[in-house]
């Protein structure tokens, strides 16, 4: 039977400030507030809620059939949390339908998979304890930012434990093979990968209000029709979008919330069920390895990592913020991993692009990608300062790595001989009211008394004796 998986992105960008050279050293924060305030303030409004009430709706029509897929970033979620929190809300209202799936992904929604394997596991494992703490999910299954994929990606994501992760189903890379099964890591056996159906997924998020499109309108029937026209063999129907396509990319007013609604109805008729992506993982075999050596995405129409790295300018800031990855991770610091975290964000390298993709990029309060690669540059520069300052440059990773755990271990016994002192302190208070009740009955006089008892229960016991030995 062939089974939908339908997922969505939330993700929030985090909108830098005009920073100028002079402000290095001088000012150490970095974000337009107002903008980040309204943008995300807009989309709730405009998107988010609306699309969640929708999905809510559709679960509790279809009576547990209809089930749906999201994936937060770690940022996306403090801006949530921050200024749109009935959306986390109503996120938690469609968790406790036990029809929602939680998935694990960086926490930045950055780029560290293509360059620092460590960075890229500590961003996972704390994105991995958010959703834990909101929805009481343990994520099985990882979708690496904007999908990106690759050979050695996935390996590191069996490493961590996930039983699949999700990627694009990239003609380059799939070359006559379908997306419609389930494939796996091919130097990871064990990692089953979900192949995203580009032109079934586009035609939502991309297309669907577009009146020059020659399948325009789009109807829900000729949509499941669709996928029920597939070959039987092909079961494994993956649509992927962010959910502000829902609202934003096609407005309400273009009746996609209808669409939508509709197609769980249209979908039951047809004999089609829907699933989460762990539920496919774990019911479906992979019929094949998935080679993949240079990573994709879903963005462009290259499907590649392009759009953040393919310039110069994209690639120096790119070295640059990672040149200094393992010491922000060794030295932990509170204000550098939250400001470390937004740095990381990919859109900060997206408006660096000079693509020509024939759409054009919202850049923000940039100019062109020249302003966009300077401002970023000016933060990173004084951000970079911040590190140094707290362990200067002559010490190299490995010393400052050494001393940290020196100092780690120190820390670690202290805290068990504070432990252990507060044990035998309440061991000797223990002994001490022992002693003190001891002594009160010495007092009174009631040891003794229980001890001419004793003594005389064991004579009359002797005498008893004796008697039956005569006998």
């Amino acid at each position: 039977m062939k089974t939908i998986c339908l997922y969505f992105e939330i993700h929030q960008i985090i909108h830098l400030k005009r920073y100028r050279f002079f402000d290095i050293g001088t000012d150490h924060y970095y974000y337009d507030d107002f903008e980040n305030e309204r943008t995300i303030t807009d989309i709730a409004e405009r998107s988010y809620m609306p699309a969640l009430n929708a999905l809510l709706d559709m679960i509790k029509a279809n009576d547990q059939y209809f089930k749906v897929a999201f994936s937060l970033s770690g940022v996306g979620i403090e801006q949530l949390e921050m200024h749109a929190p009935q959306v986390l809300d109503k996120l938690q209202e469609l968790n406790d339908t036990g029809c929602v799936e939680f998935l694990a992904e960086p926490y930045s929604h950055g780029l560290a998979s293509l360059i620092n394997e460590d960075s890229f596991e500590a961003e996972v494992k704390k994105q991995c304890q958010k959703i834990k703490e909101y929805f009481g999910q343990v994520p099985k299954v990882l979708r690496n930012s904007s999908l990106i994929y690759n050979d050695d990606i996935g390996l590191k994501a069996s490493h961590m434990g996930f039983k699949g992760m999700l990627t694009e189903g990239a003609k380059h890379v799939l070359g006559w093979k379908s997306p419609h099964y389930l494939y796996h890591c091919n130097m990871a056996p064990n990692l089953k990968l979900l192949l995203r159906d580009v032109r079934l997924s586009d035609d939502v998020s991309l297309r669907f209000n577009n009146s020059e499109w020659d399948e325009y309108p789009l109807f829900a029937d000729n949509y499941i029709g669709k996928i029920a026209a597939l070959p039987e063999e092909e079961q494994v129907i993956n649509i992927f979008m962010e959910l502000s396509a829902l609202g934003i990319a096609q407005p309400l007013s273009s009746n996609i919330l209808e669409f939508l609604k509709a197609i769980p109805v249209c979908a039951k008729q047809a004999g089609i069920n829907f699933s989460t992506p762990s539920e496919i993982c774990a019911k479906m075999k992979s019929v094949a390895a998935l080679d993949v050596p240079y990573a994709l995405s879903w963005i462009d129409e290259e499907r590649d990592v392009s759009s953040w790295l393919g310039n110069p300018m994209q690639r120096e800031a790119f070295n640059k913020l990672y040149s200094v990855a393992d010491r922000v991770r060794i030295a932990n610091d509170s204000r550098i991993n939250q400001d470390w975290d937004y740095l990381q964000a990919s859109n900060n390298f997206r408006f660096m692009t000079t693509k020509n993709t024939g759409v054009a990029i919202d850049r923000g309060i940039y100019s062109s990608p020249f302003d966009a690669f300077t401002n970023y540059m000016n933060i990173l520069g004084d951000f970079i300062n911040r590190v140094n300052s707290l362990y200067p440059e002559d010490i190299g990773n490995e010393e400052l790595n050494g001393l940290l755990t020196t100092i780690k271990n120190q820390g670690d016994e202290i805290e068990m001989k504070e432990k252990e002192i507060v044990r035998l302190q309440t061991k000797i208070a223990k002994i001490e009211a022992e002693d003190d009740k001891l002594r009160a009955m010495l007092d009174k006089g009631e040891v003794k008394t229980k001890a001419k008892r004793a003594i005389a229960k064991k004579v009359a016991q002797k005498q008893k004796a004796s008697k039956r030995a005569i006998r």
